[in-house]
């Protein structure tokens, strides 16, 4: 078949047969009455798997063009100075926590011990790295109907111990940026923004529009399947400091001190006249390692995914704040059953699912099921109260390894009344205004 034909016509006419497979075979059917709504669902057509297969057809298989590709120009989307991807945004946010333990950082960097102060409303993954480093994570309560971190408990939280602050954007909603940076600010604490669930979000900071992830010293995002864009699996951590992202990429790259690329070869052109530790004078730099770090990079057809996605990421934040405007206004008419979520002052969300707390006297249990029985997808909002999950009990039964501010009041209510359905950009106003009836007939 290939015979005739030079290595680009072949790959050419591939791509070409892959793009027509995908027209074919991948096109979603309009949405029918009665049919399930998800509360998220990959947005694709052929680009990303010709991109895909292009990929493929390289067998290049780890880090390659693809993901340099991607770093870049996912940088000069958020306008930031360095990006690195990683195999997902769990990963993404272990590695922005431990380069903050990195003796490069000084009397800065944190140890067994510290403190950093978060939230028990979220996903466990914001807080994870830390506990299992050996720090300590201090809950504080949350606001709603912003379900954000409720900033104003901040000075009470901080301690002699506190090193940093790391929270995350709930489902798109920026939090309250200004007071958080301030207070880091005035202690000279790391903030971190666990941007996985706000990709896309902006917030008015001194008079300028900034994409969230940028603001604080570190910002991390997840491309699983559900989220604002996707790779299938994968994630990055990005950041203005060069030296943090040294770090990062340390951690990232099985703790080497070598920043050659993969494939690559004496960079910095020093690789065997250096003394490191305790090691042979002139031991190779390929192999010396600053850190105990991992092996957390993407392959490259995951970054070719996501060279195609984001391309159209723009289109996708504003259907959006579409879908989350039409559903909104259409749950109005039963406000006096639930609560419906606020944007935080100064942000502009790019949602990535609509919250709902019920009010006195609603079910959620009955509505969510109600909601579920008619096709329409729902979720918590994720770990409810973090500290009253079984991976807690341990540190319940002993007191030690996390501290409570004040009462997290807002954040049991969460627990017991609140959900969330989606307004993912592959939802028409079809679908939007379908599962609005539902909700409101649910919730009456």
């Amino acid at each position: 078949m290939f015979e005739n034909k030079t290595e680009k016509e072949a790959r050419q006419e591939i791509l070409g047969l892959v793009g027509e497979y995908c027209d074919v075979f991948h096109k979603k059917p309009p949405y029918k009455e009665g049919d399930r709504i998800p509360y998220a669902s990959r947005v694709y057509d052929r680009e990303e798997m010709k991109n895909l297969v292009d990929s493929a057809l390289e067998f290049w298989l780890t880090s390659g063009r693809y993901t340099e590709q991607f770093e870049r120009e996912f940088a000069e989307y958020l306008g930031v100075r360095f990006c690195s991807v990683v195999n997902s945004g769990s990963s993404a946010n272990l590695i922005a926590f431990m380069a903050l333990t990195s003796p490069l950082l000084g009397e800065r960097a944190i140890q067994r011990g510290d403190e950093i102060i978060t939230v028990a409303a979220g996903f466990p993954t914001t807080v994870t790295p830390y506990i299992q480093y050996g720090a300590v994570p201090v809950f504080v309560d949350v606001t709603i109907p912003q379900y954000n971190i409720d900033a104003n408990m901040l000075e009470q939280a901080y301690s002699e111990k506190t090193k940093a602050v790391m929270i995350a954007h709930t489902l798109g909603n920026p939090f309250n940026l200004k007071k958080v940076k301030q207070f880091c600010d005035d202690h000279g604490l790391w903030l971190v923004e666990d941007n996985c669930d706000a990709l896309g979000s902006t917030y008015r900071l001194d008079g300028e529009e900034k994409k969230t992830g940028t603001i604080g010293d570190i910002g991390t995002s997840s491309f699983y399947p559900p989220h604002h864009m996707t790779m299938g699996e994968g994630g990055a951590v990005y950041t203005d400091n060069a030296l943090l992202h040294k770090i990062i990429r340390s951690f990232r790259d099985w703790g080497r001190d070598c920043v050659c690329a993969s494939g690559q070869d004496n960079l910095c052109g020093h690789r065997f006249d250096k003394q490191y530790g305790e090691l042979p004078f002139g031991y190779d730099h390929k192999y010396v390692y600053s850190h105990f770090g991992y092996n957390l990079k993407i392959t490259d057809m995951q970054a070719a995914v996501g060279c195609a996605q984001l391309k159209k990421f723009p289109g996708f934040v504003e259907r959006r704040r579409h879908n989350f405007n039409r559903l909104k206004e259409q749950l109005l008419a039963v406000q006096d059953k639930i609560i419906l979520p606020e944007a935080c002052e100064n942000s502009n969300p790019s949602w990535f699912g609509f919250l709902i707390t019920c009010k006195e006297g609603v079910d959620k249990n009955k509505v969510v099921q109600s909601i579920e029985g008619h096709g329409v997808q729902t979720r918590m909002l994720f770990a409810g109260n973090l500290t009253k999950q079984p991976c807690f009990d341990a540190m319940r039964a002993s007191g030690q390894g996390y501290r409570v501010v004040g009462e997290l009041k807002n954040t049991d209510k969460i627990m017991m009344d609140t959900f969330w359905v989606g307004v993912y950009p592959g939802m028409t106003d079809e679908m939007i205004d379908a599962m609005a009836k539902v909700i409101c007939e649910a919730v009456l």
